[in-house]
This record gives structure tokens, sequence and C-alpha cells, in this order.
């Protein structure tokens, strides 16, 4: 995945799904930025590309948060939830990702 112009299987196979929590929300309305949901072996500049083609938009900076997997209780058994990793994406001035308009 180190091409800058990605095919349309390895753009969905980098962004995974936008986050949609408190903390995302407040993100997107005070810093301008938006949470996504990648894939762990996607970089930087991956996750660039994949936004800017897949969106339209020009992107600023991309900050990458690895969130480890919690350890759970599943009665007698103790498992752990999936590593994964998210990306906090800056756009530029004038820029702007609007979901409900966005098509597969």
């Amino acid at each position: 995945m180190r091409s800058s112009n990605l095919s349309k299987d390895q753009l969905y196979k980098v962004l995974l799904a936008p986050v949609v929590t408190e903390k995302s929300t407040h993100a997107a309305e005070k810093g301008g930025q938006v949470v996504f949901e990648v894939a762990t072996s996607a970089t930087r500049n991956d996750i660039k590309s994949a936004v800017e083609q897949a969106f339209d938009v020009e992107v600023a900076a991309v900050n990458i948060l690895n969130v480890k997997g919690k350890t759970k209780r599943f009665g007698r058994t103790i498992g752990q939830r999936k590593d994964r990793k998210k990306a906090y994406i800056r756009l530029k001035e004038g820029s702007d990702i609007d979901f409900a308009e966005f098509q597969a």
C-alpha cells in the first residue's frame, strides 16, 4: 500500500470506518478534525492519499493512535479484544467531509 494513487479496493482496505463518538464529534467541531478507524498496517501517507481520493478534500495533517485491545472476562475464560488503529485527520481550510453525501 505504498502507492499515492490507490485503487478502490486498496482505498477501502485502508479506511475501515468513521469513528462517531463524543470525543470525535468534539474534535470535528473545535479542531476541524475527522476520525477514522484504519487498517493496522496503514501508514500516514496511505491514510492521507486514501482520504484525499475518497472524499476529494485536502489533508493538512494525519495523527495516528494505536489502541490496545482490552482484556475482558467472558464467563470463566479471559479474552482480549483486537488491537486497532485510529487516525485523526486535520483538513485544510475550506475542506469538509459530509458523510451524508458519501457514496461507496
